[in-house]
């Protein structure tokens, strides 16, 4: 699931000297993570500013430079992709390598959602091309990005100018036939069904999370969110997919189109990158063809309790479970901004309301809950009996208005 250099026919150049002897670089930190820092740095002959992201080696006692050289790779890949960050130069200590990349100084898009609540649908079909383009690319190599949420798409200007560019592959995979690659990977609020149900990861589990995105994009709330990750994870795996008046009354038929031909529980059935380019709402051919066909999102599951982790059987008094009206992506389930006196801002988790729901609902809920204990202890690294991925908090400090 790792790009090396014999599977890339292509060396990264890795420099020992010390980064100093190139570049200025800051003290301090503008984006921190669990085990990374990036700093801003100066060329001192080109005067040209970059992004340093300092990664370390080890991690919890392993090992982990292969990891880093697979984002190296990806990155490599990429190169002159206008809609994938740009890596310019790799560095290495005894402890750390460090990847000088371009600094995209517009602003990540949480930052659009935190500012502006919702982005304008014409504003929605631009911003999803420039990113499916992007993703795209990596699918045309086989690379799944996984991690595909607001904070890892940055803007080269202040919206709603500048392009978007996908940033952080750290725990992207190379996808290939005949191996099948089971993670648990991935935000809470955009992660696919499959990677709930530990079932093999590929290409079209990026295509869930770039439906949850347009869906955050267009309303400010998710889909799926609960005011936990438990929560979350039963309105993943049960939810019904719907569109309330109040959030999309004035959304067009064939974007809510485009949300549900993502949204689907099986991965063979979900759009391609390439599909979805040429959907009418972003190909803006025929739109008047794609009418509300009353399509409803079921996610419920036909697998038996042996196949998976997670008790999904269907609620024998014949009831649907349905998910509470989505929450606030900004004040609710999604990492929101929190401002600090020194100047930065934390993106955290914040508790959500109770959902609403019958009391059948919630019993119903309840016990799906109690079955997904043990995936919300591995998201939170409690159960390591598997390999577990999961997003950084992030620092980012005020001044860059950035994160890589």
């Amino acid at each position: 699931g790792l790009l090396s250099e014999s599977i890339c026919k292509k060396p990264v150049h890795i420099r020992k000297e010390p980064i100093s002897d190139y570049y200025t670089v800051e003290t301090r930190p503008f984006a921190r993570g669990k085990f990374a820092t990036v700093r801003r740095c100066q060329h001192k002959e080109s005067g040209l500013e970059y992004a340093a992201k300092y990664m370390r080696k080890r991690r919890r006692a392993s090992d982990v430079r292969h990891e880093i050289l697979h984002e190296a790779h990806v990155l490599e890949l990429s190169a002159q992709h206008p809609h994938i960050v740009q890596l310019h130069e790799i560095y290495e200590t005894h402890s750390e390598i460090i990847l000088v990349l371009e600094l995209v100084s517009g602003g990540e898009v949480q930052r659009v959602l935190d500012d502006e609540e919702v982005v304008p649908e014409r504003d929605a079909t631009r911003l999803l091309r420039q990113i499916l383009e992007g993703v795209s690319f990596l699918h045309e190599h086989k690379i799944a990005h996984l991690d595909l949420k607001p904070q890892n798409l940055l803007l080269t200007k202040p919206f709603p100018n500048g392009e978007v560019k996908l940033c952080d592959f750290g725990i992207s995979r190379l996808i290939t036939k005949g191996i099948e690659i089971r993670e648990i990977v991935g935000t809470p609020d955009y992660v696919a069904p499959e990677v709930l149900h530990y079932e093999p990861i590929s290409l079209a589990t990026d295509m869930w999370s770039i439906g949850i995105l347009t869906y955050v994009l267009l309303s400010g709330h998710s889909p799926f969110g609960g005011d936990t990750k438990q929560e979350t994870f039963c309105n993943i795996t049960r939810g019904t997919l719907e569109f309330p008046n109040d959030l999309f009354g004035s959304t067009s038929n064939v974007c809510k189109d485009f949300i549900q031909r993502l949204l689907v529980r099986e991965p063979s059935e979900r759009m391609s990158a390439k599909e979805s380019l040429n959907h009418p709402w972003l190909s803006g051919t025929d739109s008047e063809s794609i009418i509300n066909t009353g399509i409803q999102l079921t996610l419920t599951s036909d697998i038996s309790a042996k196949d998976s982790d997670l008790d999904i059987t269907p609620n024998t008094n014949g009831k649907q479970y349905s998910p509470s009206t989505p929450r606030s992506l900004k004040a609710d389930i999604s990492p929101i901004t929190g401002r600090k006196s020194n100047g930065t801002t934390f993106f955290r988790k914040s508790p959500s309301p109770k959902p609403m729901g019958t009391k059948d609902q919630k019993e119903q809920k309840n016990g799906t809950a109690r079955s997904v204990d043990m995936m919300v202890s591995q998201f939170e690294g409690i159960s390591m009996s598997k390999r577990i991925v999961f997003s950084e908090e992030i620092i980012v400090d005020e001044r860059i208005g950035m994160v890589y």
